[in-house]
């Protein structure tokens, strides 16, 4: 059995504010240690209940933040920018069997802890065939083309609540429970610790292959905080406006759309600037 946990930061314990999450900023490296104990937790709970392997795939910002030095020795760590399916990298090749999304959280222009999609202000809403999307949404249709289930979704209150919508059978374990865009009832990183063991051990149990899912085509329809990355964003060929801040593009695969969807945050992220974004 192959566990592949998808970790981003926003969703971990304790975590409330950008310098929580911001490589450099003056909690960040304080975070780093209990975004690697959720992440610790679940890789000693896959293993307790059966997994033969379990590879982490760092998800957040730079891709950079978890400590390697921590992880149970029987874990391996893909970490690092630049990956073809980004957040889900490595379900592509086959030999996954279960998927975690751990310390996720909800999407942008949605409730919840530091709740954005893929860029932290510059998009005010994603939706897929008309549903708004989280990054878990967007990640599950990714994983059902190569038949692979969610089995685990940890993060705030609401990302649990919002992956009832797109992994209904998964184990969900909240860490916190939101207040408002920056702030949460925090558990302690033990008691989330505990839990998240104990529900990656009974999720171990969900990780079996099933045939792939081909729900195209997908229209993923993206709106800004501003009409110029609008514009930016036709950039990208197939991508059109729809609106003074909004585009869309549809695919055949959601291969094909999260890889556009990347594009198009990507080039957005560029035609942003410091002082008058």
């Amino acid at each position: 059995m192959r566990i592949l946990v998808s970790a981003d930061m926003e969703g971990a314990t304790g975590v409330t504010w950008p310098d929580d999450v911001v490589p450099g900023a003056s909690q960040w490296e304080r975070c780093r240690s209990l975004f690697t104990s959720d992440v610790n937790a679940a890789v000693l709970g896959f293993f307790d209940g059966g997994a033969d392997e379990v590879i982490i795939n760092e998800a957040h910002w730079s891709m950079r933040n978890l400590l390697l030095e921590r992880l149970d020795d029987r874990a391996r760590l893909l970490t690092g920018r630049h990956k073809e399916l980004s957040m889900v990298e490595g379900v592509q090749h086959g030999d996954v069997d279960g998927v975690a999304f751990v310390g996720y959280h909800a999407g942008a222009g949605m409730e919840g802890v530091l709740a954005h999609t893929y860029l932290a202000n510059s998009i005010t809403g994603v939706w897929l065939n008309d549903v708004r999307a989280s990054e878990g949404l967007l990640n599950a249709h990714v994983v059902a083309e190569y038949g692979v289930p969610v089995v685990l979704v940890t993060g705030d209150d609401v990302a649990c609540e919002d992956a009832l919508g797109y992994a209904p059978g998964a184990l969900k374990v909240a860490v916190k429970d939101h207040v408002s865009r920056y702030a949460a009832v925090c558990r302690t990183p033990a008691r989330t610790a505990a839990d998240i063991r104990a529900a990656a051990k009974e999720a171990a149990s969900l990780a079996v292959r099933h045939e792939p899912v081909r729900g195209g085509p997908f229209t993923v329809a993206v709106e800004f905080d501003a009409e110029h990355l609008a514009m930016a964003a036709t950039v990208v060929p197939g991508v059109d406006r729809i609106g003074e801040r909004k585009v869309a593009y549809t695919t055949g695969t959601m291969y094909e759309g999260i890889r556009a969807f990347k594009a198009v945050t990507t080039i957005v992220s560029a035609a942003v600037e410091e002082q008058y974004g």
